[in-house]
């Protein structure tokens, strides 16, 4: 990809959409617009149309959560949404997962850290690593309430893909996914594109939510399987 990265920065802290710009700008990352509350986010990303939406969970107005589902109803081509929090863990971050995003970032990330996160998501991964999914899910699932939920039929999957999908809410990377079924990393690599295809899915964060919402995999599987 030769053309500059587009990001959309929604906050309503001035100083922290100030230093995000001058972070991103100096790593020749195109800030497009901003965004003080979720209305704004809404209506900027549909005029501007970014590569990547950088959104604060709590805001005026409208809130991360709901502009996020907003920018991510119906069009293919949506951007890729990075939410922001100050707290590990957010209730909010999983739903704002569940409805799309494709990560989430601490607001004390280093430069390195925010511009690297801006770059990964752009080219259609996900931000964050399966186990860390896994956290989120395996709090939020257990304790109900009103979350943004997936609701996806595994009837459309082969047993072989079942495995997989299985596997990698477990937290287990490409590579440890071939290992471990004595597959090429290329052939996993096609399995995964295949499940999130069949299942509708934005990327791996999503398919870690659906394993354990849709009960192919339960809380406390993991820790078994690694005793």
């Amino acid at each position: 990809m030769t053309e500059p990265l587009r990001v959309l920065l929604a906050d309503d802290q001035t100083l922290v959409r100030t230093g995000f710009r001058l972070i991103l700008g100096a790593d020749g990352i195109d800030v497009v617009a901003e965004a003080t509350h979720g209305a704004e986010a809404v209506e900027a990303a549909r005029r501007t149309r970014p590569d990547v939406v950088l959104m604060d969970v709590r805001m005026p107005e409208m809130d991360g959560l709901e502009a996020t589902r907003r920018i991510l109803a119906g069009a293919p081509d949506t951007p890729r949404v990075i939410i922001l929090t100050t707290f590990d863990l957010d209730r909010y971050v999983y739903a704002a997962l569940s409805a799309g995003a494709s990560g989430f970032l601490l607001k004390d990330v280093t430069p390195e850290q925010l511009t690297a996160a801006v770059r990964t998501v752009r080219t259609g991964d996900a931000l964050l690593a399966p186990a860390i999914t896994r956290r989120l899910v395996q709090r939020f699932t257990q304790q109900g309430g009103d979350v943004a939920a997936l609701h996806r039929d595994l009837a459309s999957l082969t047993p072989r893909e079942l495995e997989v999908l299985g596997l990698l809410a477990r937290g287990l990377s490409n590579a440890e996914l071939a290992a471990r079924l004595h597959l090429a990393e290329t052939t996993v690599k096609t399995h995964v594109a295949r499940i999130l295809a069949k299942l509708g899915l934005r990327d791996r964060v999503q398919a870690v939510i659906v394993a354990y919402e849709t009960g192919l995999v339960s809380a406390g599987e993991h820790e078994a399987a690694e005793q």
